[in-house]
């Protein structure tokens, strides 16, 4: 008996904790078995053999100090009391926190509602029931506004034990969202009637979803966008307003990157299987929205197809001339024939002749004799500048 509670009681207390708190009633006994022990160890000495057992059926204690029964576990003290309290205290949050594990731990990956509780700048607290589910803010999705008390769906991205506690981080930025969104909106998904073979998410701005049909007289997008777009309706709400593209996925891949580029109108697709680059030929009038706002429509078909794609504006004919004159620039001269090499080299001399050198010796001459009469010349100006001077002076 503790603290004049009966056998019955025990057994009362233990159920009604198992319900409340969801631990198994094994947990239970063995922390009030661990509580007990430790308090009477710390009355009568931890180097004593002390054995406490409960009885599952009838509740009843059996305490032993070796082989000498303890009659009365009451006399144990406050102290010691207090001690068996906190253990037992502990014992069960170390149960509560591997009953919450345990539950999350399978929903990895799943989606989940939960109640906003309150704004932890940078991040939100969610409250998912029996435990808190946190979105950091690197799982937020850019604009998005959360309002203590409004219900969102979320993914769970991680679960992990945290001290006494159970850390479950949730995530509104990641593309399975997005896929397990389809999957709750349309039936046809769940039933694996029609199939999402990839998605591309830019969260809170756009996403592209390409989808396939199993059975040939399903259209997929449309049973993607529903009556009146009701489906996409419910998703896009969900998000919050991000642009959602639905992509009618093919085998071939010039058909799929074709479809990927929507609502671009594509004329023609070169595929380079080796470098895995397509060259994408658009309109003039449609290449702004081939690349979308802030690039987002190319860099979105680039990752659903895993094609680097380059936007090249004409048709592939207009292309090629276009950098024809360029090409023909950069082709290589045809080398100099050895034959030829040799015959040019034959025909001129290898050093000046006889003849030249008596010429040049002449050009030489003429020069210097040249040099000398404008010499006299320019002497004979001067003189006569000179006397011109001198009769004004004689006249005076």
């Amino acid at each position: 008996m503790i603290g004049g509670m009966k056998g019955s009681d025990i057994l009362r207390l233990v159920d009604a904790m198992h319900r409340e708190k969801g631990v198994d009633k094994e947990i239970i006994f063995s922390g009030i078995e661990a509580a007990l022990l430790s308090a009477a160890k710390k009355k009568l000495g931890m180097e004593r053999e002390i054995v406490i057992e409960i009885d599952r059926g009838t509740g009843n204690i059996t305490a032993l100090d070796g082989e000498t029964p303890i009659t009365d576990l009451e006399q144990l003290g406050r102290i010691a009391a207090l001690t068996a309290k906190q253990v037992m205290i502990q014992k069960i949050r170390e149960a509560e926190r591997d009953v919450v594990y345990d539950e999350y731990i399978r929903r990895v990956g799943t989606l989940i509602t939960g109640t906003v509780q309150r704004y932890d700048r940078p991040n939100v607290i969610v409250s998912l029931g029996k435990a808190e589910g946190i979105i950091p803010w690197r799982e937020q999705a850019p604009g998005e506004t959360y309002n203590p008390g409004e219900r969102i769906k979320c993914l769970v991205l991680e679960v992990k034990k945290v001290g006494q506690r159970v850390r479950i981080v949730l995530s509104r930025a990641h593309p399975d969202l997005l896929r397990h969104l389809f999957e709750l909106e349309v039936p046809e998904i769940a039933e694996r009637i029609i199939e999402i073979k990839d998605l591309a998410r830019d969260a809170g701005h756009r996403s592209k979803v390409a989808v396939q049909s199993i059975d040939h007289k399903v259209d997929c997008v449309g049973a993607c966008v529903g009556i009146r777009g009701s489906r996409i309706k419910n998703i896009v709400d969900e998000l919050n307003g991000e642009k959602i593209d639905i992509v009618r996925w093919n085998e071939s891949q010039e058909v799929y990157i074709m479809n990927s580029m929507k609502p671009a109108v594509v004329n023609a697709i070169e595929l380079d299987y080796e470098t895995k680059l397509a060259k994408v030929f658009v309109e003039e009038d449609q290449l702004s929205l081939a690349i979308g706002r802030r690039g987002q429509n190319v860099r979105l078909a680039s990752r659903l197809t895993g094609w680097a794609i380059d936007l090249v504006t004409g048709t592939p004919e207009a292309y090629e001339e276009r950098f024809q004159v360029e090409h023909d620039a950069k082709k290589e001269r045809p080398p100099v024939k050895e034959d030829a090499a040799a015959a040019a080299a034959a025909v001129l001399p290898d050093g000046p002749s006889e003849e030249g050198e008596a010429l040049a010796k002449e050009g030489a001459e003429g020069a210097a004799d040249d040099e000398a009469e404008e010499a006299e010349a320019a002497e004979a100006t001067e003189g006569d500048a000179s006397d011109d001077t001198s009769e004004p002076d004689a006249a005076s």
